[in-house]
Protein backbone atom coordinates (compact mmCIF):
# COMPACT_ATOMS: atom_id res chain seq x y z
CA UNK A 1 0.00 0.00 0.00
CA UNK A 2 0.83 3.47 -0.84
CA UNK A 3 1.54 5.00 3.01
CA UNK A 4 0.57 8.41 4.15
CA UNK A 5 3.60 10.21 5.40
CA UNK A 6 4.49 13.08 8.60
CA UNK A 7 7.46 13.75 9.83
CA UNK A 8 9.20 11.71 12.96
CA UNK A 9 9.90 14.47 15.12
CA UNK A 10 9.18 18.55 15.48
CA UNK A 11 11.14 20.51 13.76
CA UNK A 12 11.35 24.79 14.39
CA UNK A 13 12.26 28.06 12.34
CA UNK A 14 12.36 31.63 13.32
CA UNK A 15 12.56 34.08 10.23
CA UNK A 16 10.84 36.91 9.15
CA UNK A 17 7.67 37.62 6.97
CA UNK A 18 8.41 38.57 3.70
CA UNK A 19 5.61 40.99 3.17
CA UNK A 20 4.46 42.13 7.19
CA UNK A 21 8.47 42.19 8.25
CA UNK A 22 7.50 40.96 11.32
CA UNK A 23 9.60 38.35 13.30
CA UNK A 24 7.98 34.50 13.29
CA UNK A 25 8.66 31.43 15.01
CA UNK A 26 7.27 28.06 13.03
CA UNK A 27 6.76 24.47 14.88
CA UNK A 28 6.67 21.86 12.69
CA UNK A 29 4.91 19.05 14.65
CA UNK A 30 4.12 15.31 13.59
CA UNK A 31 0.01 14.83 13.19
CA UNK A 32 -1.72 11.46 13.11
CA UNK A 33 -3.45 9.94 9.31
CA UNK A 34 -5.87 11.71 8.17
CA UNK A 35 -5.20 15.15 9.69
CA UNK A 36 -4.10 16.69 6.89
CA UNK A 37 -2.39 20.45 7.09
CA UNK A 38 -3.08 22.20 9.93
CA UNK A 39 -1.98 25.64 9.97
CA UNK A 40 -2.16 26.93 14.10
CA UNK A 41 -1.76 30.66 15.10
CA UNK A 42 -0.75 30.62 18.55
CA UNK A 43 -0.38 33.70 19.35
CA UNK A 44 -3.97 34.64 19.67
CA UNK A 45 -5.77 34.67 22.99
CA UNK A 46 -7.28 31.69 22.02
CA UNK A 47 -5.34 29.45 19.30
CA UNK A 48 -7.20 28.89 15.82
CA UNK A 49 -6.45 26.22 13.56
CA UNK A 50 -6.37 26.78 9.73
CA UNK A 51 -6.65 23.35 7.94
CA UNK A 52 -5.86 24.03 4.01
CA UNK A 53 -8.54 23.94 1.78
CA UNK A 54 -9.04 25.06 -1.85
CA UNK A 55 -12.33 27.01 0.15
CA UNK A 56 -9.45 27.76 2.80
CA UNK A 57 -7.48 30.56 0.67
CA UNK A 58 -9.15 34.14 1.14
CA UNK A 59 -6.36 36.14 -0.52
CA UNK A 60 -3.90 35.67 -3.25
CA UNK A 61 -2.74 39.25 -3.52
CA UNK A 62 0.84 38.72 -4.12
CA UNK A 63 1.27 35.40 -2.19
CA UNK A 64 -1.41 32.77 -0.97
CA UNK A 65 -3.17 33.50 2.21
CA UNK A 66 -5.52 30.74 4.08
CA UNK A 67 -7.91 32.19 6.88
CA UNK A 68 -10.75 30.79 9.38
CA UNK A 69 -12.04 32.13 12.37
CA UNK A 70 -11.12 35.62 11.31
CA UNK A 71 -7.51 34.21 11.58
CA UNK A 72 -4.91 34.30 8.16
CA UNK A 73 -1.65 32.73 7.55
CA UNK A 74 -0.08 34.86 4.66
CA UNK A 75 2.40 33.35 2.19
CA UNK A 76 1.94 29.47 2.67
CA UNK A 77 2.93 28.33 -1.18
CA UNK A 78 6.79 27.86 -0.12
CA UNK A 79 5.93 25.65 2.79
CA UNK A 80 3.33 23.91 0.69
CA UNK A 81 5.32 23.35 -1.91
CA UNK A 82 8.38 21.70 -0.08
CA UNK A 83 5.47 19.55 1.95
CA UNK A 84 4.18 18.50 -1.45
CA UNK A 85 7.81 17.91 -2.55
CA UNK A 86 8.47 15.79 -0.27
CA UNK A 87 4.77 13.80 0.15
CA UNK A 88 4.01 14.70 3.56
CA UNK A 89 0.31 14.86 4.31
CA UNK A 90 -0.07 15.07 7.79
CA UNK A 91 1.41 17.87 9.53
CA UNK A 92 0.53 20.67 12.54
CA UNK A 93 2.28 23.85 12.02
CA UNK A 94 2.17 26.54 15.21
CA UNK A 95 3.22 29.99 14.20
CA UNK A 96 3.28 32.89 16.07
CA UNK A 97 2.38 35.23 13.32
CA UNK A 98 0.34 35.93 10.60
CA UNK A 99 2.83 35.19 8.14
CA UNK A 100 5.05 31.82 7.24
CA UNK A 101 8.59 33.27 7.68
CA UNK A 102 10.29 33.75 4.21
CA UNK A 103 13.74 32.12 5.07
CA UNK A 104 15.68 32.69 2.08
CA UNK A 105 13.23 33.41 -0.91
CA UNK A 106 12.68 29.84 -1.70
CA UNK A 107 11.55 25.99 -0.33
CA UNK A 108 14.74 24.82 0.07
CA UNK A 109 14.96 25.85 3.70
CA UNK A 110 11.90 24.42 4.23
CA UNK A 111 13.18 21.19 2.85
CA UNK A 112 16.03 20.89 5.19
CA UNK A 113 13.63 21.68 8.18
CA UNK A 114 11.33 18.18 7.06
CA UNK A 115 13.90 16.12 5.99
CA UNK A 116 16.14 16.97 9.30
CA UNK A 117 12.93 16.00 10.99
CA UNK A 118 12.88 12.91 9.18
CA UNK A 119 9.67 11.42 7.45
CA UNK A 120 7.61 8.88 8.85
CA UNK A 121 5.31 6.09 6.81
CA UNK A 122 1.94 5.66 8.17
CA UNK A 123 -0.42 2.64 7.95
CA UNK A 124 -3.33 4.43 6.24
CA UNK A 125 -3.26 4.25 2.75
CA UNK A 126 -2.32 7.78 0.83
CA UNK A 127 -5.18 9.59 -0.99
CA UNK A 128 -4.78 11.51 -4.63
CA UNK A 129 -7.12 13.52 -6.85
CA UNK A 130 -7.21 12.27 -10.15
CA UNK A 131 -7.80 14.62 -13.07
CA UNK A 132 -10.55 12.80 -15.41
CA UNK A 133 -11.40 15.40 -17.59
CA UNK A 134 -9.94 18.80 -18.76
CA UNK A 135 -10.49 21.62 -17.01
CA UNK A 136 -9.70 25.06 -17.23
CA UNK A 137 -9.78 28.88 -16.58
CA UNK A 138 -8.93 32.07 -18.42
CA UNK A 139 -8.66 35.66 -18.30
CA UNK A 140 -8.24 38.62 -20.53
CA UNK A 141 -7.44 38.32 -24.01
CA UNK A 142 -4.58 39.50 -26.31
CA UNK A 143 -1.53 41.32 -24.31
CA UNK A 144 -3.58 40.50 -21.11
CA UNK A 145 -4.39 36.95 -21.75
CA UNK A 146 -3.38 34.26 -19.06
CA UNK A 147 -5.17 30.74 -18.46
CA UNK A 148 -4.40 27.56 -16.74
CA UNK A 149 -5.44 24.28 -17.01
CA UNK A 150 -5.54 20.30 -15.59
CA UNK A 151 -5.79 17.46 -18.09
CA UNK A 152 -5.57 13.93 -16.86
CA UNK A 153 -2.21 12.16 -16.59
CA UNK A 154 -0.78 9.18 -15.06
CA UNK A 155 1.88 11.24 -12.71
CA UNK A 156 1.54 15.11 -11.85
CA UNK A 157 3.56 17.16 -14.15
CA UNK A 158 3.55 20.87 -14.81
CA UNK A 159 4.25 23.03 -17.67
CA UNK A 160 4.71 27.24 -17.03
CA UNK A 161 5.31 29.81 -19.18
CA UNK A 162 6.30 33.45 -17.60
CA UNK A 163 6.05 36.85 -19.77
CA UNK A 164 8.83 39.07 -18.78
CA UNK A 165 9.73 41.76 -20.86
CA UNK A 166 12.92 42.21 -19.02
CA UNK A 167 16.76 41.68 -19.95
CA UNK A 168 17.08 39.21 -17.07
CA UNK A 169 14.61 37.30 -17.22
CA UNK A 170 14.38 37.31 -21.08
CA UNK A 171 17.66 36.15 -21.11
CA UNK A 172 17.06 32.87 -19.14
CA UNK A 173 14.05 31.28 -21.04
CA UNK A 174 10.47 31.79 -20.16
CA UNK A 175 9.19 28.43 -19.88
CA UNK A 176 10.01 25.22 -18.42
CA UNK A 177 8.11 21.49 -17.50
CA UNK A 178 8.51 19.66 -14.77
CA UNK A 179 7.38 15.82 -14.22
CA UNK A 180 7.21 14.24 -11.03
CA UNK A 181 7.61 10.92 -12.15
CA UNK A 182 11.43 12.01 -14.44
CA UNK A 183 12.04 15.22 -12.09
CA UNK A 184 14.32 15.57 -8.51
CA UNK A 185 11.98 18.66 -6.74
CA UNK A 186 14.92 18.98 -4.09
CA UNK A 187 17.57 19.49 -7.00
CA UNK A 188 15.23 20.70 -9.46
CA UNK A 189 12.96 23.36 -8.05
CA UNK A 190 13.53 23.93 -4.33
CA UNK A 191 16.33 26.46 -4.59
CA UNK A 192 14.51 28.47 -7.00
CA UNK A 193 13.84 32.14 -5.15
CA UNK A 194 11.18 34.66 -5.40
CA UNK A 195 11.81 37.68 -7.44
CA UNK A 196 10.84 41.28 -7.96
CA UNK A 197 11.89 44.58 -9.17
CA UNK A 198 12.99 47.98 -7.62
CA UNK A 199 10.84 49.97 -9.51
CA UNK A 200 8.03 48.27 -7.65
CA UNK A 201 9.28 48.14 -4.12
CA UNK A 202 8.47 51.94 -3.28
CA UNK A 203 4.65 50.68 -4.37
CA UNK A 204 4.53 47.12 -2.60
CA UNK A 205 5.81 49.29 0.60
CA UNK A 206 3.14 51.98 0.22
CA UNK A 207 0.41 49.19 0.33
CA UNK A 208 2.02 47.16 3.40
CA UNK A 209 3.82 44.73 0.99
CA UNK A 210 7.47 43.45 0.36
CA UNK A 211 8.05 44.68 4.57
CA UNK A 212 10.81 42.25 4.81
CA UNK A 213 12.36 41.50 0.97
CA UNK A 214 15.62 42.40 0.78
CA UNK A 215 18.24 40.96 -1.51
CA UNK A 216 18.81 37.57 1.41
CA UNK A 217 15.41 36.41 0.58
CA UNK A 218 14.43 37.46 -2.99
CA UNK A 219 16.47 37.62 -6.43
CA UNK A 220 16.40 41.69 -7.07
CA UNK A 221 16.37 43.29 -10.46
CA UNK A 222 16.77 47.12 -11.30
CA UNK A 223 15.97 47.74 -15.02
CA UNK A 224 18.43 46.06 -16.74
CA UNK A 225 20.05 43.08 -14.71
CA UNK A 226 19.99 40.91 -11.05
CA UNK A 227 21.18 43.16 -8.44
CA UNK A 228 22.45 39.79 -6.51
CA UNK A 229 26.03 39.40 -6.22
CA UNK A 230 25.94 35.62 -6.60
CA UNK A 231 23.61 35.75 -9.30
CA UNK A 232 21.17 33.18 -10.13
CA UNK A 233 21.50 29.56 -8.65
CA UNK A 234 19.77 27.87 -11.83
CA UNK A 235 19.77 29.66 -14.97
CA UNK A 236 16.21 29.67 -15.13
CA UNK A 237 15.58 30.39 -11.67
CA UNK A 238 12.52 33.38 -12.48
CA UNK A 239 10.39 30.04 -14.08
CA UNK A 240 11.47 27.97 -11.37
CA UNK A 241 10.37 29.31 -9.27
CA UNK A 242 6.88 29.88 -10.71
CA UNK A 243 6.38 26.11 -11.01
CA UNK A 244 7.61 26.19 -7.25
CA UNK A 245 4.79 28.70 -6.68
CA UNK A 246 2.25 26.70 -8.32
CA UNK A 247 3.12 23.25 -6.82
CA UNK A 248 2.43 25.06 -3.31
CA UNK A 249 -0.62 26.84 -4.74
CA UNK A 250 -1.97 23.94 -6.21
CA UNK A 251 -1.43 21.37 -2.94
CA UNK A 252 -3.29 23.92 -0.97
CA UNK A 253 -6.35 22.01 -2.48
CA UNK A 254 -5.54 19.18 0.12
CA UNK A 255 -4.33 16.12 -1.64
CA UNK A 256 -1.40 15.62 -4.12
CA UNK A 257 -2.72 15.41 -7.77
CA UNK A 258 -2.62 13.26 -10.70
CA UNK A 259 -2.35 15.31 -13.50
CA UNK A 260 -0.69 17.43 -15.83
CA UNK A 261 -0.93 21.44 -15.38
CA UNK A 262 0.17 23.79 -17.79
CA UNK A 263 -0.39 27.52 -17.49
CA UNK A 264 0.39 31.32 -19.05
CA UNK A 265 1.14 34.05 -16.64
CA UNK A 266 -0.81 32.66 -14.26
CA UNK A 267 -0.03 33.17 -10.23
CA UNK A 268 -1.42 32.35 -6.92
CA UNK A 269 -5.09 33.63 -7.74
CA UNK A 270 -5.54 32.03 -11.28
CA UNK A 271 -4.19 28.69 -9.24
CA UNK A 272 -6.55 28.62 -7.04
CA UNK A 273 -9.34 29.47 -9.46
CA UNK A 274 -8.72 26.37 -11.78
CA UNK A 275 -8.77 24.23 -8.01
CA UNK A 276 -12.23 25.90 -7.44
CA UNK A 277 -13.15 25.06 -11.23
CA UNK A 278 -12.14 21.56 -10.91
CA UNK A 279 -13.72 20.61 -7.25
CA UNK A 280 -17.02 22.46 -9.28
CA UNK A 281 -17.24 19.64 -11.67
CA UNK A 282 -17.34 16.16 -9.74
CA UNK A 283 -17.04 14.68 -13.04
CA UNK A 284 -13.55 16.04 -13.75
CA UNK A 285 -11.84 13.89 -10.68
CA UNK A 286 -11.94 11.56 -8.35
CA UNK A 287 -10.18 10.34 -5.31
CA UNK A 288 -7.81 7.08 -5.91
CA UNK A 289 -5.62 5.19 -3.81
CA UNK A 290 -3.13 2.66 -4.33
CA UNK A 291 -3.12 -0.62 -2.88
CA UNK A 292 0.41 -1.36 -4.37
CA UNK A 293 3.38 0.78 -4.51
CA UNK A 294 4.07 -0.02 -8.04
CA UNK A 295 0.81 0.51 -9.49
CA UNK A 296 1.30 4.28 -8.13
CA UNK A 297 2.94 6.82 -10.77
CA UNK A 298 6.46 6.87 -11.06
CA UNK A 299 7.95 9.30 -8.46
CA UNK A 300 5.88 9.08 -5.42
CA UNK A 301 7.84 6.18 -4.00
CA UNK A 302 10.73 7.96 -4.36
CA UNK A 303 10.91 9.89 -0.44
CA UNK A 304 9.95 6.26 1.41
CA UNK A 305 12.75 4.98 -0.41
CA UNK A 306 14.88 7.51 0.75
CA UNK A 307 14.01 7.11 4.18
Amino acid sequence: MLEQRTIKTLTRAVGMGLHSGQRVEMTLRPAPPDTGIVFRRVDLPEPVDIAISAQAVVDTRMASTIGAAGAKVHTVEHLMSALCGLGIDNIVIDITAEEVPILDGSSSSFVFLLQSAGIELQKVAKKFIRVIKPVEVREGAGAQLKWARFEPYHGFKLRFEIDFAHPAVDSTGQSFEFDFGRGDYVRDIARARTFGFTRDVEMLRTNGLALGGGLDNAIVMDDYKVLNSDGLRYGDEFVKHKILDAIGDLYLIGRPILGAYSAFRSGHAMNNQLLRALLAQPESWEEVTFARDRDAPAGFNAVAAAW
